[in-house]
């Protein structure tokens, strides 16, 4: 059988020497691939802009990227990025995501109630620090717990020493620990979002497909003192925007890749892991479909719900289409075969197989344990109420203990961003919660039997609409008040206290302890400890020049814009303009995914009808770089991040440089259509120009 393309060049790039293949990488903010850039392109990037690129670019808590793009603390991102916000900020009589929203003043930008952006400020390698403190543990669950004892002390000693948010990050699954330090911001405002009928124009249908017409974007601002930010670094605009074969680069936050991992665990993710995940997805999406259906307050509360769903749907399906070409997981066994080849007659040779080894024994475990993990603790789903239940559960049982020793959400180096969560002023909506703690209950009694001794515990002798609804409506945890009450109390007063959703929580915490306990130890530590093996072969191999996962850090890809020709051989050119766009919604006339809002329907006539609107390039993307910006080789704003095609799904496994590509907004376009359709001049003449803001 002939490999497919991507096998073979995967193939190829281990049999080859340690450089990747061009355009290929998630490459780390410390160790950007010069020689392949300089090689390939002529770049030669400097210190200057490195730092510059790497402190302008921000991590949203809401689980996407963006940049510092004006002197007064102006932050793009992705409208879809920026939707959760602006769903906490609408009421059913002024809808945001509907209507969008323009401040144009200071005093008219919206404070986020729970809204955090990280900007990564410094590096530092701790490995020998955290490896050093499970040293002589031969039992993997004792050296993953020595570690994570040493992590938390690493980062709180960080935190108190620098008074910056600290994180040590795996990287290589545990080959490699850093430090990351990060200048965090909680006064952040809403200052810009156009209509989501424009952000997210063809909906479900175009989304991951390409020709794309989107105006995904959304402006924040960050306030430091009850004042505008005045950062030291932020982005510039290029006015001539990209070009077809021009170098560009994304700086962002792609969430999770696993490339690295074995064969074994690859044909685990085709045959378990994913196949459930799209399961659930599928389930859930119906779900929300028929609460949505039921009138236009449900369809308003839950609309982020199931756009979030419809995505992790066809995600997922685009990522499984990939994994169940054979070729692949034998592409992954054929990689494996030429680095035992290689690291024959070398003491590596039996580390690779002890790492082996290792990682298929944790999948066995994981068959065993993950109904009750997942049911208790990963996917414990019931709703915003049942979470905020469990912070303050455990808030005050891990709080009695020493931060490494604690649960690492619960150490003192996270704590301000855990109650920022904890006691967000946002809205919680009661209908939707029932809907979610329903669905999540009549989910485990149709996974587990109705009389599983866990259902039982749970229903309490209910239907799962019936407990949904009293633990809703019983509970008083949406009131912030209340929570902080909660949070005070001792752990007597916690048993005694009489309110049904932390009566819940406190029914099913010590199994669901159990649960997280067992994974640790026979599913995570075994991984870590064996892809930390298969790393140290790696690197004796070819050095430390391949790049790790993804684990939702600053990343810096590279690539140049260019289409490509689809499997039906058709050709697909880079760039879609704005006048395509009317072509468009009137080729899917009476489809309401492409109807454009009245704003953009009075502006036509106004608008240049050539200027490029969305365009593709072969930067190595996942999600998680939703809202990151594409600058050129000055390090000038071209793009902004906002998707890929169906064939990028298979990122999180392999990329295929034919065919993948990341698809984003044009700096060009983004700036016409503020201009013409929303009159925000002066929003563009603080990013442009730049001027300080309005008063």
């Amino acid at each position: 059988m002939d490999l497919p393309k991507f096998v073979v060049s995967t193939c190829l790039c281990l049999i080859a020497a340690a450089t990747m293949r061009a355009e290929e990488g998630m490459w780390l903010p410390n160790a950007i691939p010069a020689e392949a850039l300089k090689a390939k392109y002529g770049f030669e990037g400097s210190p200057a802009l490195f730092e510059r690129l790497q402190k302008a670019a921000v991590r949203f808590s809401t689980g996407g990227s963006g940049s510092v793009v004006s002197p007064a603390g102006l932050v793009m991102t992705n409208h879809h990025v920026g939707s959760d916000m602006l769903a906490k900020l609408s009421t059913p009589e002024r809808d945001l995501l509907e209507t969008g929203f323009h401040a144009h003043a200071l005093a008219e930008e919206l404070p986020c109630p729970d809204l955090e952006l990280n900007i990564l400020w410094s590096i530092e390698d701790v490995t020998e620090r955290v490896v050093a403190a499970a040293k002589g543990s031969a039992d993997p669950a004792a050296a993953g717990a020595a570690k994570r004892r040493a992590i938390a002390a690493i980062e709180d000693e960080s935190e108190k020493t620098t008074a910056l948010t600290s994180e040590v990050v795996t990287l290589y699954q545990g080959g490699r620990y850093h430090l990351y330090r990060y200048k965090t911001f909680r006064d952040v405002r809403l200052v810009f979002a156009p209509e989501t009928a424009i952000a997210f124009f063809g909906g479900d249908a175009d989304n991951f497909e390409f020709p794309r017409f989107d105006l995904d974007c959304c402006f924040f601002r960050i306030y430091e003192d009850g004042k505008p930010w005045e950062p030291e670094h932020f982005l510039a605009w290029d006015a001539d925007g990209a070009q077809a074969g021009e170098l560009v680069f994304t700086w962002g936050h792609p969430g999770s890749t696993n490339r690295l991992y074995t064969a074994d665990h690859v044909a685990f993710m085709r045959d378990v892991e994913e196949p459930a995940n799209l399961r659930r997805l599928w389930r859930n999406e119906v779900k929300l479909q028929t609460f949505m259906g039921r009138g236009a307050e449900n369809a308003r509360i839950a609309r982020e719900d199931f756009f979030g769903t419809q995505n992790g749907r066809k995600s997922t399906q685009g990522l499984l289409d990939a994994l169940q070409d054979p070729a692949l997981v034998a592409g992954k066994r054929a990689e494996e075969a030429a680095l035992a080849a290689r690291l024959a007659g070398r003491p590596e040779a039996a580390q690779f197989d002890r790492g082996r080894a290792l990682v298929t024994g944790s999948l066995a475990a994981w068959r065993r344990l993950a109904p009750d993990y997942f049911a208790l603790e990963r996917r414990f789903r019931g709703g915003d109420l049942a979470q905020i239940a469990r912070m303050l559960v455990r808030l005050g049982a891990e709080s009695r203990k020493p931060s490494p020793e604690r649960l690492p959400e619960y150490g003192d180096a996270g704590r301000a961003s855990l109650e920022a969560m904890l006691y967000s002023p946002a809205p919680i909506h009661v209908e939707l919660e029932i809907e979610r703690m329903a669905s999540w209950l009549a989910g485990l009694a149709e996974e587990r039997g109705l009389d599983d001794a866990l259902v039982v515990r749970l229903l309490e002798g209910q239907s799962p609409r019936a407990r949904a609804t009293a633990l809703v409506r019983g509970t008083s945890l949406g009131d912030v008040g209340f929570r902080h009450a909660v949070a005070a109390m001792n752990e007597r007063e916690l048993a005694e206290c009489a309110d049904p959703m932390i009566r819940f929580v406190l029914s099913i915490d010590a199994a669901a302890r159990a649960a997280r306990k067992a994974w640790e130890d026979e599913v995570d530590s075994p991984q870590r400890l064996g892809y930390a093996d298969i790393a140290s072969a790696r690197f004796a191999a070819f050095g430390d020049s391949v790049y790790p996962d993804a684990t939702f850090t600053l990343r810096m890809s590279y690539g140049t814009v260019q289409g490509w020709t689809s499997t039906s051989g058709e050709a697909i050119p880079p760039f879609t303009t704005l006048g395509g766009t009317f072509l468009r919604a009137e080729a899917r006339a009476g489809d309401p995914a492409f109807a454009l809002p009245a704003s953009w329907l009075g502006a036509r006539g106004r608008l240049q009808a050539d200027t490029p609107f969305n365009f593709v390039s072969t930067n190595d993307i996942i999600g998680g770089n939703s809202g990151s910006p594409i600058v050129d080789a000055d390090g000038e704003i071209v793009g902004l991040i906002f998707d890929g095609n169906l064939d990028s799904l298979a990122g999180d496994v392999v990329y295929d440089i034919t065919r993948n590509r990341a698809t984003s907004v044009d700096a060009r376009g983004m700036l016409e259509a503020m201009r013409v359709v929303y009159g925000a001049t002066a929003l563009v003449d603080e990013m442009t120009k730049p001027v300080q803001p309005r008063r």
